[in-house]
């Protein structure tokens, strides 16, 4: 059944949270629900609409709590679940949905489902995993190569097979043709539906379902050519058969099914698919039974110009009908995209305030990662400091993911950035403590006080919430659209160059009053129009209203 704000995630902003990194109460040098909760003022102060938490359910940390053992538990680094149902009682008075991680593709090795399956060949739980014997000359059933590198299997000498594994092998792949396996999943959704929460993100949400007959990948032409950048073994392949396999839309009805018998509640995948990542996008947000929205990598990549951002919008606009997609730049997965997309001689704080311009004016929802919203750039840390398993393995041709996920910083003049009186986990650096919260606090020029003024004007105009998008030609690096939504028509003009550009208004607007929306932070629209012609500064923007 729906409620009265059943769609509130159409168009809606939000933030993610990554538990360990945001605040440390206890003085472990890790972050913990509580002081989630006493920072969430300052996270509603952005005018944001909902949190994503990041896991924080018992796990042994092999791969920073995406692996989890127990699912209907918090992990005592980050509390109680008590200290859960206070957080979300603390973020439903200041007005916030709150959505939380689920990791159901694979679980821990410890959890006690795959304790149960890998004992024997004949219990109870003996199928909710993917087991397969060896080849004849012991090898691994098939070539399927996991994302960390290396074959997707392990040899399990209790019950003498190999176990899948898409990511750490301490990660072991749940049996989603196991229908017990499905029906225990959801009881654990249900767990946190009744405590409450607003909705899910799910990770890896196409990893669900693998071939059942066990069939080879094939290669992937570009990958064996060495012009794909590979840096482990898993981009050398098309993954026809470990992923996105046709049966997960099955999973995702009954997933939907009981996501309705809870009033105003939704869900947002994490779709990794680096060739069909729009067509599956569109299949699992479509029909209005299956996601209310997904999330890609399309714009999460080192790619930064006009043409790379209209090219993923007009395929999504052309490949989902009915569905909804959700537009992120940077998350706990990904480089910060101000070190991504700051070019040479170019001023971050520049690239940071275009880039939530940018954000916030396309077609969709949006999620921001914690930092973001005070410029921080990637951390550079040494190999003694890494905490992530895929930086540990392969530095350093890879240097992990340890550099967006630094404690996030509040006072600048306290120790660790007011993060917490113990060691961090991970090093707070002296550039990101130069940019803490109580630095940019009232500060007009500030990349938060950006952040605050741009998503208040998102929140002002329906054209930027709910509008459709239509692009205008543009040469150069510069985009430009329109969003509409019933009377309102916004037109949103983009320079992502690194000089000044003119863009010349087409004759279907020459004629039109364009009245510039105004943003009290000095530079961050720094468009100015000109008789016929828009002036862009370097890496700057013109949003008005035409009518």
């Amino acid at each position: 059944m729906a409620g009265e704000n059943a769609e509130w995630w159409r168009g809606c902003v939000i933030y993610q949270i990554y538990p360990r990194s945001f605040q440390d109460t206890t003085g472990d040098g890790s972050g913990d629900l509580k002081g989630i909760t006493a920072r969430l003022a300052h996270v509603a102060s952005l005018g944001v609409d909902a949190v994503w938490l990041s896991p924080f359910f018992k796990s042994p940390m092999a791969d920073m709590g995406y692996d989890v053992s127990d699912y209907r538990d918090v992990d005592p680094m980050f509390g109680t679940l008590e200290d859960f149902d206070a957080l979300v009682a603390e973020a439903h008075r200041l007005g916030l949905k709150l959505i939380i991680d689920q990791v159901i593709s694979h679980s821990s090795d410890r959890h006690e489902w795959f304790v149960e399956s890998r004992a024997s060949r004949d219990n109870a739980k003996t199928d909710w995993y993917v087991w397969a014997d060896a080849k004849p000359d012991g090898s691994a059933p098939n070539n399927w190569q996991s994302l960390f590198g290396g074959p997707a299997w392990e040899w399990d000498a209790t019950r003498r097979q190999y176990y899948m594994h898409n990511f750490l092998a301490a990660q072991p792949d749940l049996n989603f043709h196991t229908p017990q396996v499905q029906d225990a999943v959801l009881d654990t959704v249900r767990f946190w539906l009744e405590r409450g929460v607003d909705g899910f993100r799910l990770d890896t949400v196409n990893y669900y379902v693998h071939d059942r007959w066990l069939r080879d990948n094939p290669p992937l032409a570009s990958s064996i050519a060495g012009t794909n950048g590979a840096t482990t073994t898993y981009a050398f392949q098309e993954h026809l058969f470990d992923k996105t396999r046709p049966e997960n839309l099955d999973f995702l009805k009954r997933f939907r099914a009981l996501l309705d018998e809870y009033p105003d509640r939704a869900a947002v995948g994490e779709v990794g698919d680096e060739e069909r990542s729009l067509q599956t996008l569109a299949a699992y947000t479509s029909g209005g039974d299956k996601l209310q929205m997904c999330y890609t990598f399309d714009l999460l990549g080192p790619r930064f110009s006009a043409a790379h951002v209209r090219g993923c919008v007009e395929a999504f606009e052309n490949a989902v009908a009915d569905g909804w997609v959700c537009w992120a730049f940077s998350n706990h997965d990904v480089m910060r995209h101000v070190s991504r997309w700051t070019r040479p001689g170019e001023y971050p704080d520049a690239v940071a305030k275009f880039s939530i311009a940018l954000l916030s004016c396309l077609r969709g929802s949006i999620c921001l990662y914690q930092g973001e919203e005070l410029g921080l750039e990637e951390a550079e840390l040494a190999y003694e400091d890494l905490r992530d398993p895929l930086g540990i393995r392969f530095w350093p041709g890879v240097k992990g993911r340890d550099g967006c996920r630094t404690p996030m910083v509040w006072e600048a003049g306290a120790e660790n950035g007011g993060f917490s009186t113990a060691k961090p986990w991970l090093p707070v650096p002296p550039s990101q403590r130069a940019r803490a919260v109580d630095v940019q606090n009232g500060e007009d020029g500030s990349v938060l006080a950006a952040y605050r003024s741009i998503l208040a004007l998102r929140k002002r105009h329906p054209a930027l919430v709910a509008g459709s998008i239509r692009f205008l030609e543009a040469e150069g690096d510069v985009l430009a659209f329109i969003r509409q939504h019933e009377d309102e028509k916004l037109l949103c003009v983009f320079n992502f160059a690194g000089e000044p550009a003119n863009w010349t208004l087409p004759a279907e607007i020459r004629d039109v009053e364009i009245t510039a929306l105004a943003v009290d932070v000095a530079g961050v629209l720094g468009g100015v129009l000109e008789e016929i012609a828009l002036a862009l500064p370097p890496v700057g923007c013109f949003v008005a209203r035409i009518g």
